[in-house]
């Protein structure tokens, strides 16, 4: 036999087994034909795997989502890998905002109040945007990695080995069925050899699709440990994120006369309230009857037993019924209490009494 018979013959045979495979598929469907069922087990296992591999794919898809915003930016990411080239490095938004304001700092002159603001803001900004490089990193190597293995990996090897199992049941019910419209003695019994080699190469490979399904609660506790070190990594971020942020506001209040005389120049016009949201009423300079409401004020009147009339800056409105809503530019009377958390003062209004946060103070003379 040459070869050419061999893979005519291997052809032919292919093409017998896939066409009674179309022809036992078609007739269960239109319901002429028994079907084999999965034990319950199996077909559990199964539900879990799809189950596992649909939210799989949605959680890592807006976790990319959410660590790169930018769709261009993502898909250019995605043509390096499939290229298994390095994407070249690009600067983030906050790194550019920071090399934005720092330039401007530069240009409007570092000397006075604004551009010495802009540039501790930039360089800020700057540390937001290498604390987001590595959040990326981070997520992706311990993160995003793991997941996609599973989808690319394992999951494609229970599909085909699922695919397998499928053919392999066609393939029984197809036997079974030739069997019961075997006739002649011969026919019967090389159809019942035939049914007993199907059984046996099902129930193999049910058991092999089985094992690969029982494998997907390991896969669970290790995605559970890669969720852990994402969780940790965004804490990191967060936290550096906060400590930059809380460093540059105590910063930016630590030179208060410069926020009232722009490039050296003396100016009676108060703060405005936008900028004082930011760097806070402890970095303000008063004109008339009103003082700085500096953390050395704030400390002898909490260290006092005294009261001080105080101008609100903005409107509070209370959280809760222990603490006092203010209206902007009203006058009211605040004093310490002790035990009070360090960033409240205890206010009162006529008859109303109630906890108000220092940031929004400005004491009187």
């Amino acid at each position: 036999m040459n070869i050419m018979d061999f893979n005519v013959k291997k052809l032919a045979a292919d093409a017998g087994t896939f066409l009674s495979r179309a022809v036992q598929f078609t007739e269960e469907k239109l319901g002429q034909a028994e079907k084999t069922e999965l034990d319950a087990h199996l077909e559990n296992l199964l539900s879990k795997a799809e189950c596992t591999k649909i939210w799989t794919e949605k959680i890592m898809k807006q976790t990319e989502v959410l660590l790169q915003p930018n769709p261009n930016a993502r898909i250019e990411e995605f043509v390096y890998e499939k290229l298994d080239r390095k994407a070249p490095s690009r600067i983030n938004n906050p790194e550019l905002l920071g090399q934005y304001m720092i330039d401007a700092g530069t240009e409007f002159g570092p000397g006075t109040a604004y551009g010495n603001a802009l540039i501790k803001c930039g360089e800020t900004q700057k540390r937001i945007g290498t604390a987001d490089r590595e959040l990326i990193q981070t997520s992706a190597l311990n993160f995003l990695t793991p997941l996609r293995n599973f989808i690319e990996g394992d999951y494609k090897t229970i599909a085909k080995e699922r695919k397998l199992l499928q053919n392999k049941r066609l393939d029984l019910d197809a036997a079974k069925t030739r069997l019961k419209k075997a006739k002649a003695a011969e026919t019967k019994s090389s159809s019942e050899q035939e049914l007993r080699i199907t059984q046996s190469e099902f129930d193999r490979q049910a058991e092999i699709t089985r094992l690969l399904l029982e494998g997907i609660s390991s896969t669970h506790a290790h995605h559970l440990r890669c969720l852990n070190d994402f969780v940790e990594a965004q804490m990191t971020y967060y936290a550096q994120c906060y400590q930059y942020m809380l460093d540059l506001q105590k910063q930016l209040g630590s030179f208060p006369s410069n926020y009232l005389s722009n490039n050296n120049q003396t100016s009676g016009t108060p703060v405005p309230s936008a900028l004082s949201n930011v760097i806070g009423p402890s970095a303000m300079a008063s004109t008339g009857s009103l003082v700085v409401t500096s953390p050395s004020n704030l400390n002898d009147l909490k260290e006092s037993s005294g009261s001080r009339k105080a101008r609100v800056l903005y409107d509070y409105d209370a959280a809760n019924s222990s603490e006092l809503s203010l209206l902007a530019d009203e006058v009211i009377t605040v004093f310490s209490v002790v035990g009070m958390d360090s960033d409240w003062l205890m206010g009162e209004r006529g008859n109303q009494k109630g906890k108000v946060p220092i940031t929004y103070l400005e004491l009187l003379n």
